[in-house]
C-alpha cells in the first residue's frame, strides 16, 4: 500500500488580480501558509504560468518549480479544464464557450478547436518539461444536449458523437503517451464523460489507451446519486488523480437532481466546503489507500456559502487529518508462530 501525498490545492478558484493571488510567487507563499504541500496549476491563467514558455524552455520550468519549492510547495499537476472543454463543443454552446478562448477565434468554432488542441499539446509538453506525469482536463461535449432522450434520440446519434470525440482526442492521447503523461479526465456533468458508463464508452473507442485515465471527484457523484465508493473499486486502475471536494444532495417535494434552474444556494444538490457536505471521506481515503493510489489529494474548493479563504485553510487541515499513513506490517504480526514450508506442512498434518 502507498500513502497519499498532500494536502494540495487547485489554484483556479483563487487566482485573481488582487494580492496575494495575482502572481506565482505570492500565491504559492499563501498556499504554503494555509498548510498546503502542493498546488495544482490552471494552465490558462497567465498570472501564474506562461504555458507556451513552459512548453519550450526547460530553464523557465526550473525557475517555476524553484519558486514553488522555495515557498514551500510542490507543483502537483497542470490543468487544462477550459482548453479541454473546447476540444469538443456542441453548437448550442458556441457563444457561451467562446469566452474560454482568445478573441481572435471567437465566432469561429474550427479555429477555436484548433487553438484548444494546440493548447493541450503545449500543456502535455510543459508537464513533461516540469517532470509531471499526470494532467487533468475536461473531455468537452458533443452529446450533452441529448442527455435526456426527449424527443427520442435517432439511432446512432450517441455513437456518432462518441466516435467523433474519440477521433479528436486520440492524437492528443498519443502525444501524452509518448511523453509518459497520463491524461486524467475529470468526470463531470456538462462533459460527455460524466459517469463511469460514458468513460467506458470513450475508453473503448480510443482502444483502451494507457494514457486515458480519470480524475476522481466524489462531489460530482453525490449530485448524480451515483455510488462514489464502489466507483473507486471499479476504476482503481484508471483513477490517477483525486479532487477532494464535498457536496450535499437534499431533494424536496419541489426539486431533485435537475434543481429547477435555481442558483447554487437554492439547489437540492450543491457543493460545500470540506466537512460541511455529505461525502464520507473516511471511507474514500480508506479505499484510496487500500487501492494503492499514489497521487495527490488536491482540494478543489467550491462552496455556495463559505468564504473561499476560510474554506482553503480548513481544507488543508481536513485533508491532512484524513490522509492515512499506511502500515508496513500486519497488526497481528506479534502473534506469528513461525513460517516456512515445513511448518505449513506440519500444521496441515501432511
Amino acid at each position: 500500500m502507498k500513502t497519499i501525498k498532500g494536502p494540495a490545492l487547485f489554484l483556479a478558484q483563487f487566482a485573481s488580480d488582487t494580492a496575494p493571488f495575482n502572481s506565482w510567487d505570492s500565491i504559492t507563499k499563501w498556499a504554503a501558509d494555509c498548510g498546503y504541500k502542493g498546488v495544482q496549476v490552471p494552465s490558462w491563467d497567465s498570472r501564474l504560468i506562461d504555458l507556451a514558455l513552459a512548453a519550450s524552455s526547460r530553464s523557465y520550468c526550473d525557475e517555476f518549480l524553484g519558486t514553488a519549492r522555495e515557498n514551500g510547495v510542490e507543483v502537483t499537476e497542470l490543468s487544462t479544464h477550459l482548453q479541454g472543454q473546447l476540444v469538443a463543443v456542441h453548437p448550442a454552446y458556441d457563444e457561451g464557450f467562446d469566452g474560454f478562448a482568445p478573441p481572435q477565434v471567437h465566432g469561429n468554432p474550427k479555429a477555436r478547436q484548433a487553438w484548444a488542441v494546440e493548447q493541450m499539446k503545449l500543456a502535455i509538453t510543459a508537464s513533461y518539461n516540469l517532470g509531471i506525469h499526470r494532467h487533468v482536463t475536461f473531455s468537452g461535449a458533443l452529446a450533452w444536449p441529448y442527455l435526456y432522450p426527449w424527443p427520442q434520440r435517432p439511432p446512432g446519434l450517441i455513437d456518432t458523437a462518441f466516435d467523433e470525440l474519440a477521433q479528436r482526442w486520440r492524437p492528443i492521447l498519443d502525444l501524452a503517451g509518448n511523453m509518459g503523461v497520463d491524461i486524467c479526465y475529470e468526470i463531470h456533468p456538462g462533459e460527455d464523460l460524466h459517469d463511469g458508463v460514458t468513460f467506458e464508452m470513450f475508453l473503448e473507442r480510443v482502444g483502451n489507451h494507457p494514457a486515458c485515465n480519470m480524475l476522481y471527484d466524489p462531489s460530482h457523484y453525490v449530485l448524480q446519486c451515483l455510488d462514489y465508493l464502489e466507483n473507486i473499486d471499479i476504476y482503481r486502475d484508471r483513477i490517477k488523480m483525486f479532487h477532494v471536494k464535498d457536496a450535499e444532495f437534499n431533494p424536496t417535494g419541489r426539486q431533485g437532481v435537475y434543481s429547477g434552474y435555481q442558483p447554487w444556494v437554492d439547489r437540492a444538490g450543491r457543493f460545500r466546503s470540506l466537512g460541511d457536505g455529505q461525502v464520507d471521506f473516511k471511507a474514500v481515503f480508506s479505499k484510496m489507500a487500500a487501492n494503492d493510489f499514489d497521487g495527490w489529494a488536491v482540494v478543489e474548493w467550491e462552496c455556495c456559502l463559505k468564504h473561499p479563504e476560510d474554506g482553503a485553510r480548513e481544507g488543508a487541515a481536513f485533508v491532512r487529518d484524513h490522509i492515512i499513513r499506511v502500515t508496513e506490517k500486519a497488526f497481528d504480526d506479534f502473534a506469528g508462530g513461525g513460517a516456512g514450508q515445513a511448518a505449513n506442512q506440519r500444521m496441515l498434518g501432511i
